[in-house]
């Protein structure tokens, strides 16, 4: 296992499949090393459970985050509701108090609404990039196995049609 990254290796296999010779009579087929290929296809899917993994962790990292935003909220409630019972003594002082406490209950909304936002902006944007690796690893996948494929059915066409010439 290499420290390649997984678009490291598509674009490796990429490069593989552009600089490949062409085969005689056929200039839109190539060969390639199967070993190779495959060893590198093996990276990718070997790396793929990391990418998931590091989805998780954003998705548990957002969640602590919201979390500690409540309990940051639920604090500074209980001590603006606390002040203001401190503060029931006279009349004014109560109606600032209670002024000061939505206030800060206001604030502290719109605080763990500003998270709620950015968090999630932050994982829907981590999960569409692992997502666009992901399908872009899965396309690329595919479209080796289909020129492995073709590559192969040419192979044994050849195969079959040698003996004939004979």
């Amino acid at each position: 296992m290499s420290d390649r990254n997984t678009e490291d290796i598509i674009g490796a296999l990429y490069d593989m499949v552009q600089d490949a010779r062409a085969v005689p009579l056929a200039a839109d087929k190539c060969m390639l090393e199967r070993d190779k290929v495959l060893d590198m296809l093996d990276e990718i899917i070997a790396q793929l459970p990391s990418e998931l993994k590091q989805s998780r962790t954003i998705v548990e990292s957002r969640n602590e985050l919201i979390s500690q935003a409540r309990r940051e909220a639920e604090v500074i409630i209980r001590q603006a509701q606390d002040q203001a019972k401190q503060m029931v003594t006279k009349e004014a002082i109560y109606i600032e108090a209670k002024k000061r406490s939505e206030e800060l209950v206001q604030q502290t909304q719109n605080r763990i609404e500003e998270l709620k936002k950015v968090s999630n902006e932050y994982m829907d944007d981590a999960l569409r990039r692992t997502e666009e690796v992901i399908a872009q690893s899965l396309n690329n996948v595919r479209d080796t196995r289909v020129k492995f494929r073709a590559v192969t059915e040419a192979q044994k066409q050849r195969a079959v049609k040698a003996p004939e010439a004979e």
